[in-house]
């Protein structure tokens, strides 16, 4: 609550940290917006500050994450003492002689895909921190100029938001689709050319360096370290918006040369192009796959398509959802639904089998289980609930059961799920789980400007 002028803790509040870098922020967004051309000349200074950097390590804590390749974690840097870790990295900063470190790679299962790995970059602790610095002083300049179609990674903006744009463009006649899917976005993002869209806002040539030594450190897998040619980690507190830095290139070309053509709505590297005639989207698919070649990018060819959703016999996926028309059955018009993917219901299915079927999990108590469960059933849900998921809801709610049936069953000796006998709707609401059946949510959680 903001405090009362005159009084302590209005004063109080004022001097906060984390107010007096919102302040910064607001200043830049405001001098960014109003001067669409203007370079920013002074911002090392800026990220070096004591204030953004004790905001910067509240940021990184409170993402917690692991250790890089100097093996440092959240908590060694606690004991160690965030005060002097920050001192330091403040000295080395203002004295030129801050260097980041390699980041770790380590691959992790797709969703939805678990026999296939994406690479991720973790940095080290104390590299995070800087990165995160780094982004609370560049991100209000370049949000000033980055595009509505742009809902990744970005304040106040969510999938949500871009879900509602599809759902109403599509009603709204747009029902044909360019699906696309660019081939290792993050991994291929010329590090030259980016450096370029950096500087088009930036003049401050020790902020060009920094970003510069963090494209360029490399990565260290296995033991082997080995340069970054191109590409920026995954894993990277400053990775986010370098990406949607790229990405308004892509937004900014598309506004200028071919915005007539339907409207495009972009997650990072996801997106979709919303058309109103099949001449349209393949103009649009044609014009998206020149222009990602200009931009050192490769849609994909097998991942990408032109497809018509009007009649609701052909649909596609976006951002976890499968899009698809439906016919009402009280008026008998077609209207676009979205539920759970097929890939996002195998995720959620693998979770809750990696939780409940290893055979040591039958020493559990059964409260230690649903402690477990519960999170993943509610995260998973409140995501998805903003659809037409009850089918959805109603089909994982039922395995969920069914596991928990075939683990208790085991617990204690017996066999079979044992329906209407013991593992009753009562019985699961007796030990506590989480169902997702009555939580689906129909209208938008929040809106935005598009």
């Amino acid at each position: 609550m903001r405090g009362l002028q005159g009084t302590g803790k209005g004063m109080a509040s004022a001097n906060h940290p984390i107010d007096k870098v919102r302040a910064l922020q607001r200043a830049l967004y405001v001098a960014a917006k109003q001067q669409r051309q203007r370079r920013f000349h002074v911002l090392y200074d800026r990220i070096a500050r004591p204030d953004v950097l004790q905001r910067a390590w509240e940021q990184v804590r409170g993402n917690k994450g692991a250790a890089g390749i100097d093996g440092e974690t959240l908590e060694a840097i606690e004991t160690f003492g965030a005060e002097q870790m920050l001192t330091e990295l403040r000295g080395l900063l203002e004295a030129g002689r801050y260097r980041p470190q390699a980041v770790r790679r380590v691959h992790i299962p797709k969703p939805g895909r678990p026999k296939e790995r994406r690479p991720l970059g973790i940095p080290r602790v104390r590299d995070r921190v800087v990165q995160t610095a780094a982004k609370l002083v560049l991100e209000p300049i370049f949000e000033a100029s980055f595009l509505p179609c742009s809902f990744g990674f970005r304040p106040k903006r969510a999938a949500l938001h871009a879900l509602e744009v599809i759902r109403k463009e599509v009603n709204a006649g747009a029902r044909w689709v360019v699906d696309a899917d660019f081939a290792d976005f993050f991994g291929s993002l010329d590090h030259e050319f980016l450096l370029r869209l950096v500087a088009r806002r930036v003049s401050d040539r020790r902020v060009l360096r920094l970003i510069r030594m963090w494209l360029k450190a490399g990565v260290l897998e296995d033991g082997v370290s080995v340069a970054s040619m191109t590409g920026v980690p995954q894993g990277g507190s400053i990775s986010p918006l370098l990406s949607n830095i790229y990405g308004h290139a892509l937004d900014a070309l598309w506004a200028k040369e071919a915005s007539h053509l339907g409207k495009i709505v972009r997650y990072a590297d996801d997106l979709v192009i919303l058309c109103r005639t099949e001449s349209d989207a393949k103009q649009a698919f044609a014009w998206l796959q020149r222009t990602a070649q200009a931009l050192h990018l490769k849609v994909h060819p097998d991942k990408s398509r032109v497809l018509h959703v009007g009649d609701g016999a052909d649909g596609f996926d976006f951002l976890g959802f499968h899009h698809r028309m439906v016919r009402s059955w009280k008026t008998g018009r077609l209207f676009c639904h979205r539920w759970p993917s097929r890939r996002a219901m195998a995720s959620v299915r693998a979770k809750v089998k990696k939780i409940t079927a290893p055979p040591d999990r039958l020493k559990w108590p059964m409260e230690a289980l649903i402690k477990e469960l519960n999170p993943v059933l509610r995260g998973w849900g409140n995501y998805f609930r903003w659809g037409n998921s009850t089918r959805k809801f109603t089909q994982v709610d039922s395995y969920v059961r069914e596991r928990l049936s075939l683990y208790d069953s085991k617990k204690r000796g017996k066999s079979g799920r044992r329906w209407g006998q013991v593992h009753t709707y009562v019985w699961f609401q007796g030990i506590g789980l989480h169902f997702l059946t009555g939580t689906v949510r129909y209208g938008s959680a929040a809106t935005v400007a598009t």
